[in-house]
């Protein structure tokens, strides 16, 4: 196994996975799809992986087919310290002089920001597909590995798809994620725990906004933090602050920019639900549905399912920084671009920071932690399923919202329940909360809900537990209590 370079921070499921595909020893050329969000390190594990097997690396341009053509011929010549640059036609000339560099060993071959090329040469994957077509002397003789990088979320997630030319040719589909909230704390050197669930509420998971975006400048304790966000997002000056309307520009498919960007304003302003957006931006709910499913296919919102009821869906933004500037920036925006000091402008926009952004955020990474981080039998069982739902209450006339809903897997493949939770950011809980808990349990109970009988009642607080609730739990099994120091332990 090649040994992962020592500057790169975790990575190790991807290092593993590309190093094991590079160097596979099989005869016979291979294709690898590397996709994720922008700034998320693709290229920095890519580079990396040709400099430890002396492979191929090639990063597209937004250019005219004929001049990526001319580009590419160049690099390949380089890489074979050939006199003068290659001259191609075309792409299959191309793709066979790729496969060509594998004849001799097995190698990795990047092209990275394919997105580009297929831009200019539609036809590209086709063109791909047929020089891995079985049987094809040139792909039967090499041992090259083809990996094709994107960070156009809808186009590489339909690359593999469907009817898509290259759909059963790869050998490798790897999507490169954001850092989960527990890495990126110590990616960011942020150990007090508060600190870090408001660092990751703004920026996330992305490792290049602390490296080139901050330039390393992280917040030194929590008193730090205003003045953080201070120096670095809501500065004009720095990187980070025009990042979130960027990010829409990346994505080829969003053409009418300002309905995207409305779209997302309205999730951010707490509109999670497709009518709820229909009347914040003044349209029908039925005019919402490509915007919807661009928006999702890019990888800027998901849709969530209310667990209780098959026809309620949630709609929520996937990255941090676009919900920070929907929530806090895009409203005072024209003042913060003409500011020298947005100290006024921060203060007054704590409300919409805690309630729009601090506290949404929390109740998605408190769903995570109780799916993949959650200490073993803490909910009396392994989560197979953990979402947010709805629970009627007929007898008055109302219904209740769960942040946090869980579900097991028993013997005979059912689901039952094993815990329902509340999270709030900024309000200490106590028992009333817990009596809320108890009370949507035993509607559960009696709606026939398999498993609500036993299930465990969740607090996730961020401003901690009153004395009352914590000696509650200290007794009784079924009271689970979480702060910001048991997300991170």
């Amino acid at each position: 196994m090649l040994p992962r370079p020592v500057e790169m921070f975790d990575r190790e499921y991807e290092w593993r996975a590309l190093a094991a595909f590079a160097t596979d020893p099989s005869a016979g050329a291979t294709l690898g799809v590397v996709s994720g969000r922008r700034r998320q390190g693709k290229t920095f594990l890519l580079r990396a992986l040709c400099q430890a097997t002396g492979g191929f690396y090639f990063a597209a341009d937004e250019a005219t087919d004929g001049e990526s053509l001319r580009q590419i011929g160049a690099q390949i010549a380089a890489h074979l310290d050939s006199p003068a640059p290659l001259a191609f036609d075309d792409w299959h000339q191309v793709v066979d002089a790729l496969l060509a560099l594998g004849r001799d060993r097995a190698i990795p071959v990047v092209i990275d920001e394919f997105p580009y090329l297929a831009r200019a040469n539609p036809r590209l994957p086709s063109i791909f597909q047929n020089a891995l077509a079985p049987l094809r002397p040139e792909r039967d003789h090499s041992r090259a590995r083809l990996l094709l990088c994107g960070s156009a979320m809808s186009f590489m997630g339909r690359l593999l798809s469907g009817n898509a030319p290259l759909r059963g040719r790869a050998g490798l589909e790897l999507v490169v994620p954001t850092l989960d909230h527990r890495l990126a704390a110590q990616f960011w050197g942020v150990t007090d725990p508060l600190t870090a669930l408001k660092v990751n509420a703004i920026v996330g998971g992305t490792p290049a906004y602390r490296r080139e975006f901050a330039r390393d400048d992280t917040p030194a304790g929590p008193d730090d933090f205003d003045a953080w966000v201070l120096r670095t997002v809501l500065s004009p000056t720095s990187p980070l602050f025009r990042e979130a309307r960027y990010l829409l520009a990346d994505e080829p498919d969003l053409h009418d920019t300002a309905m995207y960007h409305s779209v997302l304003a309205a999730i951010a302003a707490g509109n999670s639900n497709r009518g709820g957006i229909a009347n914040f931006l003044g349209r029908k709910s039925s005019d919402l549905a490509h915007p919807l499913t661009v928006l999702q296919d890019c990888g800027l919102i998901t849709r969530d399912p209310d667990v209780f009821k098959d026809n309620r869906t949630s709609f929520r933004i996937a990255e941090p920084l676009v919900t920070f500037y929907h929530a806090v920036m895009r409203p005072v925006w024209s003042d913060l671009e003409h500011t020298r000091d947005a100290r006024r402008l921060w203060e007054r926009a704590q409300r919409r920071f805690v309630g729009n952004v601090l506290g949404p955020h929390l109740e998605r990474l408190c769903r995570h932690w109780t799916q993949h981080f959650a200490p073993d039998q803490l909910f009396g069982d392994y989560p197979s399923r953990v979402g947010s739902g709805t629970v009627n209450d007929p007898a008055n006339r109302t219904s209740h919202e769960l942040d946090v809903v869980a579900f097991g897997l028993d013997d005979d493949n059912r689901s039952p329940l094993l815990a329902i939770g509340e999270v709030k950011w900024g309000e200490t809980m106590g028992l009333g909360h817990l009596e809320r808990l108890t009370r949507i349990r035993a509607l559960l109970t009696a709606q026939g809900r398999h498993g609500a009988a036993g299930a465990r009642l969740a607090c996730f607080s961020a401003a901690g537990f009153t004395p009352e609730l914590r000696d509650r739990a200290t007794v009784d099994p079924a009271i689970v209590l979480v702060g910001p120091a048991d997300l991170y332990a």
